[in-house]
This record gives structure tokens, C-alpha cells and sequence, in this order.
């Protein structure tokens, strides 16, 4: 039975895990920087046609994710093209779900793309950080809009 439970626990960390894999030539879409440089800040969009997307910051994969039409070559015409769209998790530097992230705003942390959100994989995490840095709000992401995205580029 432990035989049986312990596989039952590998196969669905294997199933359920992701990996954000790259080298030191991948650089990020909107700000083209060294990815492995900035590891603590590495999101990804992965795209339904196979592609797949770094940006060196959560704030550069919400640019893309509001504004996709200004990269046409990647052909996005609706959500649904969006497969999977994953963020570092701050605390842990493990790989999250983007959707599912709290997003600090306002704190003392900058990344490398200037003021950005900082992402966390709950809550409690992100409440706990604002509080240690300073944070402003914390967002989930439906609540995340491109005039925040502006706003932080000093793009209004």
C-alpha cells in the first residue's frame, strides 16, 4: 500500500509540475533581457499553437498578455490562444499559475523592468511581504487592468 501511494505522489507531482526551461540566450520579449539573469522574476506564456513566451518580468507578460496585437507574428486573435500563462513565485521561486497569483503593488522590490508586481503563489505570502515591503494593494489577476500596466511604465 505505502508502494502504491508513494508512486500515486510522483505521478502527480510529475503530472501537475512545470518548468520554466531556458538558457542563457533566452532573453524576454518585451524588454530583451537576459532571463537567467533575473530568475526570481522569469513568467511565461505559453501559446495554444506550441510557442512559448519569456518575459523578464510579470509586468512585461501583462503588456504582451492586454496588448498582443503589437506583436503580430505571434498570432494571437483571442483568449483561447492562450494556453498557459505562468509566473515566479516570489517567495518560492517556484513556477505558478499566473491566474491564480496575488500580485503585490506599490512595494520597495523593484525587478529589472523598474516598478513591476510582485508575484506570490497565495495570498497569506503576498499579504506577509507587503506588509515587510511596503506594498500598496495586493491584485489578483482578473484584477489587474492595462491602465495599471501603464501606470507602472509611467505610460499614461
Amino acid at each position: 500500500m505505502k508502494k502504491i501511494t508513494l508512486l500515486l505522489f510522483i505521478l502527480s507531482t510529475l503530472l501537475f509540475s512545470f518548468e520554466m526551461n531556458y538558457d542563457k540566450n533566452t532573453t524576454g520579449l518585451v524588454r530583451h533581457l537576459k532571463i537567467y539573469e533575473y530568475p526570481e522574476w522569469v513568467s511565461v506564456i505559453d501559446l495554444a499553437n506550441g510557442k512559448r513566451i519569456y518575459f523578464s518580468s510579470p509586468k512585461g507578460m501583462f503588456e504582451f498578455y492586454f496588448r498582443p496585437g503589437k506583436w503580430p507574428e505571434f498570432g494571437i486573435q483571442s483568449e483561447s490562444d492562450f494556453k498557459d500563462i505562468y509566473v515566479t513565485d516570489y517567495a518560492t521561486s517556484k513556477p505558478v499559475k499566473a491566474k491564480g497569483a496575488f500580485y503585490v503593488y506599490g512595494s520597495d522590490v523593484t525587478s529589472p523592468a523598474g516598478d513591476d508586481l510582485v508575484p506570490f503563489d497565495s495570498y497569506k505570502n503576498a499579504e506577509k511581504f507587503s506588509k515587510e515591503h511596503n506594498g500598496k494593494r495586493i491584485f489578483g489577476f482578473r484584477e489587474v487592468s492595462r491602465g495599471l500596466i501603464n501606470w507602472l511604465n509611467d505610460s499614461l
